[in-house]
C-alpha cells in the first residue's frame, strides 16, 4: 500500500514537471495599458527572452467573443514562434474583459480597426519596438477588421489572416447550414432554420428593436439584447472594398480544411481577385478547424483538454507555428519563397 501510494505522488510530480516544462515558454510577458477613446485597454507585450531590442511587433486582433489578451493561453505558442523570428506580439484584452473598460459588444468593424490602429500608433512611441516592422496577426472576425487597417496605415509590414470571411451574411448562412450537417439536421429542420435567418434579417434591415428580435424568433439561443445590438451595427460587414484598397502590404491568408464558420473557397476566390498577387501567400492546413486546432484533438472533448494542459503547442495543425514564424522571417529579408500555397 505505501510503495503504491509513493509510486502514485512520483508519478504525479512527472507529469507536473512535464506540465511545467510544456507550459513554460521562450517569452517575456509584460503588462501594458493603451488608452484608446474613452477606454483605457489592458494587455500583454511579449517579447523574445533571450534577444536584445528593438524588436519586430505583431499587433493581434481576435476574432469574435469576450476575449482577453492571451486568448486563455492560446496565444501563447504563437508569441513564442514570432519571438523565434525576433518579434514581439501586442494583445489587448477586448473592452469589459479583463482589465479593459467599456464593452466590447459596443463596437463596429470600424472601430475595431480604430482600436488596431490605435496599437500600432502606441508601439511606434516605444524604443523597444521597430516601428518599420509591425505587422498584423488576425483571425475570424478579424477578417473584416485587419484589411481596413491595411488600407489606412502606411508601411505595415505584413498582414496574417487566420480563417477569415469576406461577407457577413454569407458567412452566417454558409455556417448555419454547414453547422446543420454535422448536426444531422433533417431537411424541415434546415428549411426551418433558413426561414429564422430570413426573419432575422428582415428585423435587422428594418433595425428592429431586440423585443421585436424576440417575438418574432422564438429559437434564439446566445442572442441578448447587447448582442442583437452588436449584430445590427456589423450585419452588413463587407471587406471587399477594404481588401482592394490594401497596396504593398504582404498577406497570408491562412485556410482550414475543416472550417465549418468560414467557406474557404469563396475567401481564397475574394483574395487571389482583390490583393496583388506577388503580395499574397495562401497556406492551407487540410487536418485544421477554423480556429487552426488540429481537427482529430477538436473532435474529443478529452484530447482537447489532455493536449492543452500537456501539449499545448500540439494543439495546431502541422506546420502552422513553424510557417507564421517563417513568414515574418521572410518579409524580413523581403522573401516569398517556400511555405505551403
Amino acid at each position: 500500500m505505501l510503495w503504491s501510494l509513493i509510486g502514485v505522488l512520483l508519478a504525479a510530480a512527472g507529469l507536473g514537471g512535464v506540465v511545467i516544462r510544456q507550459n513554460t515558454y521562450d517569452i517575456r510577458e509584460e503588462r501594458v495599458s493603451l488608452r484608446h477613446g474613452k477606454h483605457n485597454l489592458d494587455g500583454v507585450l511579449a517579447t523574445p527572452k533571450d534577444q536584445r531590442g528593438p524588436y519586430g511587433l505583431v499587433v493581434f486582433v481576435h476574432g469574435d467573443g469576450a476575449i482577453d489578451a492571451t486568448h486563455d493561453g492560446f496565444y501563447r505558442p504563437l508569441w513564442e514562434s514570432f519571438a523565434e523570428a525576433g518579434y514581439a506580439s501586442l494583445s489587448l484584452s477586448k473592452p469589459g474583459v479583463g482589465g479593459s473598460s467599456g464593452n466590447w459588444l459596443d463596437q463596429s468593424m470600424d472601430d475595431r480597426a480604430d482600436e488596431t490602429a490605435a496599437a500600432v500608433a502606441w508601439a511606434h512611441r516605444r524604443p523597444d519596438l521597430d516601428s518599420r516592422r509591425i505587422g498584423l496577426w488576425g483571425a475570424s472576425q478579424a477578417g473584416w477588421v485587419l484589411p481596413k487597417v491595411a488600407a489606412r496605415v502606411p508601411d505595415l509590414r505584413f498582414v496574417i489572416a487566420v480563417s477569415p470571411a469576406v461577407n457577413w451574411r454569407q458567412q452566417g448562412r454558409y455556417n448555419l447550414l454547414a453547422q446543420l450537417r454535422e448536426d444531422g439536421a433533417s431537411t424541415e429542420q434546415t428549411a426551418a432554420a433558413l426561414r429564422r435567418r430570413e426573419t432575422t434579417l428582415r428585423l435587422l434591415r428594418r433595425d428592429a428593436s431586440f423585443s421585436a428580435y424576440r417575438d418574432a424568433v422564438d429559437d434564439s439561443p446566445g442572442m441578448t439584447a447587447d448582442r442583437w445590438r452588436f449584430v445590427k451595427k456589423n450585419y452588413t460587414a463587407d471587406a471587399t472594398a477594404d481588401l482592394r484598397a490594401v497596396r504593398g502590404t504582404r498577406v497570408l491568408l491562412v485556410l482550414a480544411g475543416h472550417d465549418i464558420n468560414v467557406d474557404v473557397a469563396d475567401t481564397e476566390a475574394a483574395y487571389r481577385k482583390l490583393l496583388p498577387a506577388p503580395l499574397l501567400r495562401v497556406g492551407h492546413y487540410p487536418d485544421a478547424t477554423h480556429s487552426l486546432v488540429r481537427h482529430d484533438v477538436e473532435q474529443s472533448e478529452l484530447k482537447l483538454t489532455l493536449t492543452a494542459v500537456l501539449a499545448p503547442r500540439a494543439l495546431f495543425a502541422s506546420g502552422f507555428l513553424a510557417d507564421q514564424r517563417q513568414f515574418v522571417e521572410q518579409a524580413d529579408a523581403g522573401t516569398d519563397k517556400g511555405g505551403r500555397t
